[in-house]
């Protein structure tokens, strides 16, 4: 940036090039500065270039022995878009009322330098800093090999990443794929061409390749946000950093299939590629006929389970046999699939006699050997012990073309039931059963029950005193209880309280309540021949209740009060 003297009445308006010549990966700085502060600046269009930043403006204004420099300047900063030799043109700037033009200047694009030394944008620094990479286990397996695919982000420590979305995830075409669930994403310190990074995984999937010859791995994409730092400092010398997008691609990756090799390859060979293991097994070797046994053909192991099928029983054709129940119980890992499959079989003899379960085997193909194996099971003899003879049955389970006649001993059926003593489902019958007689009886049952409810509330419904006794009593214990509630409230406690004697009287003495007064009260009582202390205390509440509106009562005298009024009321009940 350059500075003029403001004694000097001479206007300047200059463009400064960072550089004349420069790489295409390189980064060109231009600087417009005048020598007074000036209006509507227009830039040139940068032909040939991109630009990264700008405009920026700056200001440096200062006064030396009494003379001011001031100096504006804006700043850009461009990428070449090409190779070659481009002009930056002329930029215009209004300075009191004047138009002022720079000179236009020539800049040089060579091809990419080693080390540009250009000054570095924030797209640059993310550029840099962030890096997404497809890690495969291996790009020669076989065919039906599993290749492991580990997505990973690589971030600098310098920078920040905040957020990412998948803009385009990949479709495996020619591929068996299973995804293995990424449930945390841990950051773990790595190192990527050479230098240090923070590292997470992303995703993983474990593909099974379905097609021999080259195959592509489609990219993943990731639209990420970050923060990038930069060279600007806040007011307390902290780094500033800015907000930024990044488009970040793993990249198309290319694996070359292997075919399986044909040499040696068993005539029953279904497409199975791993380590694996091979049983047949039966529930019983003995039993009865009409009884039934399961045998199961299981595989277990490593490799790709899913994707073959498991060896058919041949069995004799005098044994019924139903088809057969896959289960299957695999689970992927980062090495491929592991685990079990297997086909049960229910098999159930008819006639007596020995039928063996000859044996089979199971192929694959071992890529850690690069050999074809086959495994045999061993041959299971099954032993129906009781149950009819149909024919000459041999110790090898085939069946003789010289019938024998069947001889009845009486007890050939003894395995079946023959008294099974069977019962009727659903059998009711209504009429004439129990219940029948009950809905007849019941009537006249109900009836004395009817005259006597009928006598008891002619009764209840004759004694209006009582009546009217009751529903004071009731109304007293309510006010009562209502007076226990307001216990801590003056006004209300003695409202409620002074209710509740008097409804408490006008159940016991049949008078109204227009009649009361405290002697009235007091000779009533003595009529009925109360006692004079329980007189006493009763014309006291009122009393308190009365006064209760003109002075200040504590919490313990309401609390005395309404355990003096539970006590009067039991002693009035007691002697009236």
């Amino acid at each position: 940036m350059s500075s003029y003297a403001q004694n000097d009445d001479t206007v300047t308006f200059e463009m400064n090039l960072s550089k004349d010549v420069l790489g295409i990966n390189e980064r060109l700085r231009v600087d417009f500065t005048m020598n007074r502060d000036g209006d509507n600046f227009v830039p040139p269009d940068f032909e040939g270039f991109r630009v990264l930043m700008g405009p920026s403006q700056s200001i440096s204004s200062s006064w030396v022995n009494g003379v001011r420099s001031f100096s504006k300047t804006y700043s850009y900063t461009l990428a070449p878009t090409a190779r070659g030799k481009f002009t930056i043109k002329q930029a215009t700037i209004v300075i009191k009322g004047e138009t002022y033009k720079s000179l236009p200047k020539e800049v040089e694009v060579t091809a990419a330098v080693e080390r540009p030394d250009g000054e570095k944008t924030v797209d640059d620094v993310a550029d840099e800093s962030l890096h997404l990479v497809a890690e495969i286990s291996k790009t020669g397996p076989y065919l039906n090999e599993a290749v492991t695919v580990v997505y990973k982000l690589y971030a600098s420590p310098s920078i920040d990443v905040t957020n990412f979305r998948a803009l385009d995830n990949p479709k495996y075409n020619n591929f068996w794929s299973q995804d293995i669930p990424v449930t945390k994403y841990d950051v773990q310190n790595s190192t990527y061409e050479g230098k240090a990074y923070r590292s997470v995984i992303l995703k993983r999937v474990v593909l099974y390749p379905q097609k021999t010859g080259e195959l592509e791995i489609e990219p993943l994409s990731l639209d990420v946000s970050l923060q990038v730092p930069t060279n600007k400092r806040d007011f307390f010398g902290g780094r500033i950093f800015a907000q930024t997008n990044k488009t970040v691609s793993a990249g198309n990756r290319t694996i070359n299939v292997k075919p399986l090799p044909t040499e040696g390859k068993p005539a029953d060979f279904s497409g199975a590629v791993g380590e694996f293991q091979f049983s047949v097994t039966t529930s019983k070797t003995h039993l009865n006929a009409s009884e039934s046994l399961q045998a199961k053909v299981a595989i277990n192991g490593k490799g790709n389970l899913k994707l073959f099928e498991i060896p058919s029983l041949n069995l004799p054709g005098s044994l019924e046999v139903y088809d057969p129940e896959f289960n299957e119980s695999v689970r992927t890992t980062l090495s491929g699939m592991e685990g079990n499959v297997s086909d049960s079989y229910t098999i159930v003899p008819t006639f007596k006699g020995k039928y063996p379960i000859p044996s089979i085997s199971f192929s694959f193909f071992n890529p850690k050997t690069e050999k074809y194996q086959t495994l045999s099971s061993g041959e299971i003899m099954i032993n129906v012990l009781e149950g009819p003879v149909s024919g000459a049955v041999d110790n090898t389970g085939a069946v003789s073309n010289n019938k024998q006649r069947v001889v009845a001993t009486g007890d050939q059926f003894v395995f079946n039931k023959i008294t099974p003593n069977l019962r009727a489902i659903n059998n009711n019958y209504f009429f004439g059963s129990t219940g029948f007689f009950l809905w007849w009886l019941l009537p006249l049952l109900l009836i004395p029950l009817a005259i006597l409810f009928g006598k008891k509330r002619e009764a209840i419904s004759s004694d209006v005193e009582g009546n009217k006794i009751k529903r004071a009593n009731k109304l007293a214990k309510k006010y009562l209880s209502a007076a226990k509630k307001a216990l801590g409230s003056k006004e209300s406690f003695y409202v409620a309280l002074e209710k509740a004697l008097h409804n408490y009287l006008k159940a016991k003495l049949k008078i109204e309540t227009s009649e009361f007064s405290k002697d009235k009260i007091a000779s009533l009582l003595s009529e009925k021949n109360v006692e004079e202390t329980t007189r006493e205390g009763f014309v006291g509440l009122l009393k308190n209740c009365e006064m209760a509106r003109y002075s200040p009562f504590s919490d313990v005298q309401m609390q005395q009060d309404y355990n003096k009024a539970s006590e009067v009321i039991s002693q009035l009940d007691k002697q009236i």
